[in-house]
């Protein structure tokens, strides 16, 4: 498999989860700012000009969560998706969140042009955007984070999810140190093997 990704975005979820469940695959870094993820070439695979995109053998993927899903149907021994329905509700419910909301806030920063046209737009909803993260981190603190990971003691796809998110928060203005759970949170990610990894491939 082979796995288009960029540097801190979300699509370092998929990487997590891949390195979770053992499953092996090719890394393949686009650059952003040098607008590869536009060019022909990727456009060819992604039309979205977005990433994640995961390649198989016989298809292509796209979307962090379809492609989390995906991963545990597979390898279903790694756990990372509960068997108990409702568990499973609540882990997705925290990762809709996140695609919905936390990660349409941060985009606000650097990608208002998706939603605006006008200097003074992108300026509105950069300076915005502090305000949202930190209502983003308080609902995360208060809802959606139940113990050092998103269920508990169990290590979910959610998680994968928003360990990325929560490592925006810094950069979007967002005093961390007011959220002590996204800070036990991000500490115990850090310790698995699967980030220390991205951290060493320099992914994150």
């Amino acid at each position: 498999m082979k796995l288009y990704y960029a540097k801190g975005t979300i699509s370092i979820a998929v990487a997590i989860a891949l390195h979770e469940a053992g499953l092996d695959f090719e890394p393949m870094r686009l650059d952003f700012r040098a607008g590869e993820q536009t060019g022909a070439a990727y456009l060819a695979i992604n039309p979205k000009g977005r990433v994640p995109t995961l390649v198989t053998d016989t298809s292509i993927l796209t979307e962090t969560g379809a492609i989390l899903d995906f991963i545990a149907d597979t390898t279903p021994q790694a756990g990372l998706r509960p068997t108990d329905p409702l568990k499973a509700a609540k882990m997705r419910e925290a990762m809709y969140y996140i695609a919905s909301t936390m990660h349409v806030n941060h985009a606000h920063k650097m990608r208002g042009h998706r939603w605006a046209d006008q200097q003074s737009s992108f300026d509105d909803m950069k300076a915005k955007s502090v305000q949202t993260m930190t209502d983003s981190a308080d609902y995360v603190e208060n809802h959606i984070l139940t113990g050092p990971f998103v269920l508990g003691e169990t290590l979910s796809l959610a998680d994968a999810y928003l360990f990325v998110a929560c490592n925006w928060l810094e950069g979007d203005g967002v005093d961390v140190a007011k959220f002590p759970k996204i800070a036990a949170f991000v500490q115990a990610m850090r310790a698995r093997p699967s980030v220390e990894r991205v951290i060493a491939d320099n992914m994150i």
